[in-house]
């Protein structure tokens, strides 16, 4: 499709970019541009990628480099500009004024952006606004272990800024800890800061329950700030292992209306733009749903949206270079997403759930981001089996088989 009045230029080389890029295929037939650092999978060698190694990539130096290449490249077209991880967000979001004339950024302003991800000034928003969040606690390394908690263990604790968190460099370091003991979390804190960490940790009361008391929302929120499309996810299974711990592995849409109406009053009293996306675990104990944290893009699980029928790439084609005026819609219809094989689905989610997954497979509304018919070379389809086999190992080594 050559005569397409854009390009879809991503930054990043996981799942979240391979996603987006499977979106923007399957809705228009085009291929991608994607820098990322590595020639990793599942980007690298996908047919419907134009995969580009930068080990640089999340220098700003470089990054407006690689988008000017870009936009010179496709002088004809609209360059759509889409960050897959929160530094390329932070960079774009930044940069967003001052890039060439043919590149379109649908992100909030710089200074807006650091507060939302700042989990510090999220919280602070979230009580101005009513949404209700797990109890927390900011703790600064000039505490040392003289600090003290209203809560008992488990404890959780986690960066307040992830993007200077995670510029340390420092493999050894987890994306959340949770601590059973009051030792181990101070030996947690003292382990984070003796990595280099400069900022603020917060810490929180750990809500019970399983995986599947998780939800996760991806809204879309158009060039006038209004949201247009806000999809609700039944988390199902997460990974547990060291450095993938909270990725979302098996997700079930639903609605709750007066939560997502709730978080899209924040959304347009702030004047959000661009694709935002809410971590949420409902807390039985009182009956609340309680929002961990908000991403200023798509989410890593993205796909459970546009396998759920709305396509993300269409929301911002529509918005951005049709320039349509969309109706809001909140995703109603059950669909099914997965990350991981229907073996690792079935064993680690409560079975009361299965008779509606095995119900939804049937029918066809279950999607799995890396298994895509377009993209199905030998190569890939090996690799993709090499996937399935890993995560078959890595649940059974980190994750807990549900009890009834």
């Amino acid at each position: 499709m050559s005569d397409l009045s854009f390009q879809p230029l991503l930054f990043g080389g996981d799942i979240n970019v391979y996603s987006v890029a499977r979106a923007f295929h399957e809705a228009y037939g085009v291929r991608s541009v994607a820098f990322g650092k590595y020639p990793s999978f599942p980007c690298h060698g996908s047919a419907i990628i134009d995969y580009r190694v930068c080990p640089d990539n999340e220098s700003e130096e470089e990054f407006r480099r690689n988008i000017q290449t870009v936009a010179e490249e496709f002088p004809g077209k609209q360059i759509i500009l889409l960050g897959c991880g929160d530094s390329y967000v932070q960079l774009a979001a930044h940069c967003k004024d001052t890039l060439p004339e043919n590149v379109i950024a649908p992100y909030i302003d710089g200074e807006l952006l650091d507060t939302l991800i700042n989990k510090e000034k999220f919280y602070r928003l979230c009580d101005e606004h009513g949404i209700d969040h797990p109890a927390t606690f900011i703790y600064h390394k000039s505490m040392g272990h003289n600090f003290t908690l209203p809560w008992g263990p488990p404890y959780i604790a986690k960066p307040a800024d992830s993007v200077t968190y995670w510029a340390c460099g420092d493999h050894s370091l987890a994306k959340v800890y949770i601590c059973q003991s009051w030792e181990e979390l101070l030996e947690s804190l003292d382990h984070v800061y003796a990595a280099g960490y400069p900022d603020h940790m917060v810490l929180q009361e750990f809500i019970p329950g399983d995986d599947s008391y998780m939800r996760v929302l991806t809204s879309y929120s158009d060039r006038n700030a209004r949201v247009t499309t806000m999809c609700l996810g039944h988390v199902l299974l997460e990974e547990h292992s060291p450095h993938g711990i909270g990725n979302h592995a098996v997700i079930l849409t639903e609605c709750d209306e007066a939560m997502e109406e709730k978080i899209k009053g924040l959304l347009e009293a702030l004047h959000f733009v661009g694709f935002s996306n809410f971590d949420i675990k409902f807390d039985r104990r009182d009956g609340k749903y309680k929002a961990f944290e908000i991403n200023c893009r798509q989410g890593r699980s993205n796909y459970y949206v546009t396998g759920a029928g709305h396509n993300i790439a269409k929301m911002v084609v529509e918005d951005r270079i049709e320039g349509r005026d969309l109706p809001f819609q909140m995703t109603k219809n059950r669909s099914l997403w997965r990350m991981v094989p229907k073996k690792v689905a079935f064993k680690f989610t409560p079975k009361k759930y299965h008779e509606e997954m095995r119900a939804l497979i049937k029918a066809g509304a279950d999607s799995h981001s890396l298994v895509y018919s377009k993209d199905s070379s030998l190569r890939r389809r090996l690799r993709v089996c090499k996937n399935h086999l890993g995560n078959i190992k890595r649940f059974d080594q980190y994750n807990k088989v549900p009890e009834g």
